[in-house]
C-alpha cells in the first residue's frame, strides 16, 4: 500500500504524449504550452523536421485530459498578431464517442492548423493598400505624439465600453431571425462594396488628404472646441422662448382664420388667370434662358461686355462723341413718353390717363361770358373772356400739361437738372 501511494506521488508524471504534423513549425520552442479553452494542459517537448520537410512537435498531455480520440484538431495560436513569442498548440478534442488516440499516436497534417502571421496578413495587400495603412498608422502616432497621458486617461474608459458592449451584443442576438437576416443583407453591401475596391482605395486615399488638412488646422478646430459651450448656451436661450413664439404664431392663426376665406376666393379667381399667364411666362423663361448658344437674352447680355470693348477700341471717336452727347440727349429722356405718343398716335401725347384709361381736361370758351367769383359765368366782351388764357410756355417741364400735384410728383425736374420751367403749368 505504502508503495503504491509513493509511486503515485513520486512516481511517472502521468498523461501522454502525442505527435502533431504541420507544415511549418510556426516558431513553436520547446516548453511552449498546450491549451485547452484557454486551460493549460500540456507543453511541448519536442520539435523535429521530417523527411517531408514536414514539422513533428511532440506534445505532453496531462492524465486529467487524456487520451484524445479521434476528431481531435490542433492549432498553432497566438495571444496578439503583434506577438511572436509565447506561441502555444490550442486543442480541440474529438467527441468521447470517437475511437481514443493511444498514448504515441500521430494527428496528421489534415488535422492540424498553422498560424497565421501578421506578414502573411500584410503580404495579402497590394501595394497601394499597404501604403495607405502605413500612412495611417504613422497618422495616429503623429496624432497621439504629446498626448499619452490624455490617452492613458481615455483607456480607463475602455473596460465599461467593452461591457457595454457585450450587453448590445446580447441583445443584438437575441432575435436570432433578424440577426441573421442583418447578417445576410450586410454580406450582400460587402459583396458590392468590395467589387468597387479601386474606388474604395480613392475614396480611402482622399479621406487621408483631407483628415491631414483638417489636423493641419488645429488651432481653429481648438478655438471652436473652446466656443462651443458659448454657442451652445445661446442655443438654449433660443429654444427657451421658442414656446412663447408658438404661442404667438397661434394668436396670428386664430386672427388670420377669418380672412382665410376671401383668401380662398382671391385664389380662385386667380386660377384663370394664372393658368392663362402660364404659357406667356414659359415664353419669357425661353426667351432669356433658352438650351443652346447664342439663341436667347442671357446669351446676349454676355456678349454686350465684349460688344462694348470691340466698339470702343475700334470706334474711339464714335465712343468719345456718344459720351459727350449724353448730357444733351438726357434733356429728352423723361419726355420720352410725349415724344413716342407723339409719334405713335398724334393728338393723344397731351392727353392724361389713370386706372380707367385716358382722359382729358376741357375748358370751353365763350367770348361773350367769364368766370367769376363763385364760378358764375358773368356777361363780358370776348378780350375780357381771354384774359384767363395763358400762351406763351414753351419751356414746360415733364408732367407740366396739367395742374401740378399734390404730393409734388409732377411737374418733374429731376431735381433742378432739367433745363424746364416748373411754374410755367394751366
Amino acid at each position: 500500500m505504502v508503495l503504491a501511494l509513493a509511486y503515485i506521488l513520486f512516481g511517472g508524471s502521468g498523461g501522454a504524449e502525442y505527435k502533431l504534423v504541420f507544415n511549418e513549425a510556426g516558431q513553436l520552442v520547446k516548453g511552449d504550452q498546450v491549451q485547452v479553452g484557454g486551460v493549460p494542459v500540456g507543453s511541448v517537448t519536442n520539435i523535429v523536421l521530417r523527411k517531408d520537410f514536414k514539422a513533428e512537435i511532440t506534445i505532453h498531455v496531462e492524465s486529467s485530459l487524456t487520451p484524445l480520440h479521434a476528431g481531435t484538431v490542433a492549432q498553432v495560436r497566438v495571444p496578439s498578431l503583434s506577438s511572436v513569442a509565447n506561441r502555444y498548440v490550442l486543442l480541440s478534442p474529438g467527441p468521447n464517442s470517437n475511437p481514443a488516440l493511444p498514448s504515441g499516436a500521430t494527428l496528421p497534417a489534415s488535422a492540424t492548423r498553422e498560424v497565421v502571421d501578421l506578414d502573411q496578413l500584410f503580404n495579402t495587400l497590394n501595394p497601394r493598400t499597404r501604403k495607405g495603412l502605413a500612412q495611417f498608422i504613422q497618422g495616429t502616432a503623429e496624432q497621439y505624439a504629446g498626448a499619452g497621458r490624455e490617452l492613458g486617461e481615455s483607456i480607463e474608459y475602455f473596460p465599461p465600453f467593452l461591457s457595454a458592449n457585450t450587453h448590445f451584443f446580447a441583445e443584438l442576438v437575441r432575435d436570432q431571425r433578424t440577426f441573421t437576416n442583418f447578417v445576410v443583407e450586410t454580406a450582400k453591401a460587402v459583396t458590392t462594396i468590395g467589387a468597387r475596391h479601386e474606388s474604395l482605395a480613392d475614396l480611402i486615399e482622399n479621406a487621408n488628404t483631407t483628415f491631414a488638412a483638417i489636423g493641419s488646422q488645429q488651432a481653429q478646430l481648438a478655438q471652436g472646441l473652446r466656443l462651443l459651450p458659448v454657442t451652445l448656451r445661446q442655443g438654449n436661450k433660443t429654444f427657451e422662448a421658442i414656446p412663447s413664439t408658438f404661442a404667438a404664431l397661434e394668436n396670428l392663426v386664430e386672427a388670420s382664420k377669418p380672412t382665410s376665406k376671401p383668401l380662398t376666393v382671391l385664389f380662385e379667381r386667380l386660377r384663370g388667370l394664372v393658368i392663362t399667364a402660364t404659357p406667356a411666362v414659359r415664353n419669357f423663361n425661353t426667351a432669356f434662358s433658352q438650351p443652346g448658344p447664342n439663341n436667347d437674352l442671357t446669351d446676349l447680355l454676355r456678349a454686350l461686355p465684349a460688344l462694348v470693348r470691340t466698339l470702343t477700341t475700334s470706334a474711339p471717336a464714335s465712343n468719345t462723341a456718344l459720351q459727350e452727347s449724353v448730357p444733351i440727349s438726357a434733356f429728352f429722356g423723361p419726355y420720352a413718353p410725349d415724344l413716342s405718343g407723339t409719334l405713335r398716335t398724334f393728338g393723344q401725347s397731351g392727353a392724361y390717363y389713370d386706372a380707367d384709361g385716358h382722359y382729358a381736361r376741357v375748358t370751353p370758351i365763350l367770348p361773350d361770358f367769364k368766370l367769376g367769383s363763385n364760378n358764375e359765368l358773368t356777361p363780358t366782351s370776348p378780350s375780357q373772356a381771354l384774359e384767363g388764357l395763358k400762351s406763351g410756355q414753351l419751356r414746360r417741364c415733364p408732367g407740366g400739361a396739367t395742374q401740378p400735384s399734390a404730393d409734388k410728383s409732377s411737374p418733374f425736374t429731376a431735381g433742378g437738372a432739367l433745363t424746364c420751367e416748373p411754374s410755367q403749368t394751366p
